[in-house]
């Protein structure tokens, strides 16, 4: 038996111009580079069309003239600071894309047509200028992210946070060319946190019907699933935690926190893989 998606051809990365583009750009291109991907860098910048509706109708004054003009320059400015990150990364397949107005249906559309999406973690934590992006990407157009942490290494160690689920699930299943390339890949669950009766060796047994290998790490506390399974994840020296993100309404998640959000802000965690 073999899995429908075997190899990934193509890893985005999102730059918005600053100096965390160099990190995120050489995250996609370790990521990329085991599979002979191509690592596409699209600069995302502030959209003029955003301005639109606090200005007003018909004719611009001399203030909003001004404003959009400056929203112009930084793009410009930005865009040069990002092809400069772009062309000294020493990646060789790669493309660079500089949006423009609409820069989200744009964005939205190089998303669709990656098979993965790299983020740095302060975006993902809700900081800097791509923190509205990385929300959307996946919660909305629900393409596999990774949020890349230091030391991520693709053939590393991959952890599967595993409750039997189908958020679980999906992202298990969208991560496996992640999983084939995998120096080494756990099975985490805690079976004691969670209502649902599941099995890890039928996952583990899922796997291996694919050629991956796999180890079963479970866990016998009670309590909050996100941070024993962030515990474990550290036990067994995972350089990837592969998780099912925003498995409550996406609403409650960010206002309430819920484990996605946990994944997220957790310290010294490794690097996530989402799918939602």
């Amino acid at each position: 038996m073999t899995s429908l998606s075997t190899t990934w051809a193509r890893i985005m990365a999102p730059l918005a111009g600053g100096d965390v583009d160099a990190g995120v750009l050489s995250a996609a291109s370790a990521i990329a580079a085991p599979f002979g991907a191509e690592l596409a860098g699209v600069y995302a910048p502030a959209d003029v069309a955003d301005l639109m509706p606090w200005m007003g109708e018909g004719f611009m004054g001399g203030v909003q003239v001004t404003a959009v003009q400056s929203l112009k320059d930084a793009a410009a400015e930005g865009e040069r600071a990002a092809r400069t990150l772009f062309d000294a990364n020493p990646y060789d397949r790669k493309t660079f894309t500089a949006l423009s107005s609409p820069v989200w249906s744009a964005l939205a559309m190089e998303g669709r047509l990656s098979d993965l999406v790299v983020f740095d973690d302060a975006t993902a934590k809700g900081r800097g200028p791509l923190a509205e992006t990385f929300q959307q990407i996946v919660a909305d157009e629900q393409r596999p992210t990774l949020v890349a942490r230091p030391g991520l290494k693709a053939d590393g160690c991959v952890a599967v946070a595993w409750d039997g689920g189908k958020e679980a699930s999906r992202a298990m299943r969208t991560a496996l060319p992640l999983l084939q390339k995998a120096g080494k890949v756990v099975i985490l669950s805690a079976p004691a946190s969670s209502a649902r009766y599941f099995d890890p060796a039928r996952l583990q047994s899922f796997l291996a019907d694919r050629a991956i290998k796999s180890e079963v790490h479970t866990l016998s506390e009670t309590g909050e699933p996100a941070p024993l399974l962030l515990a474990a994840a550290k036990t067994v020296a995972a350089d990837i935690l592969v998780v099912g993100a925003f498995g409550h309404p996406r609403l409650q998640e960010f206002i309430f926190g819920g484990a996605t959000r946990t994944f997220l802000n957790a310290a010294g965690a490794p690097s996530l893989f989402l799918s939602h």
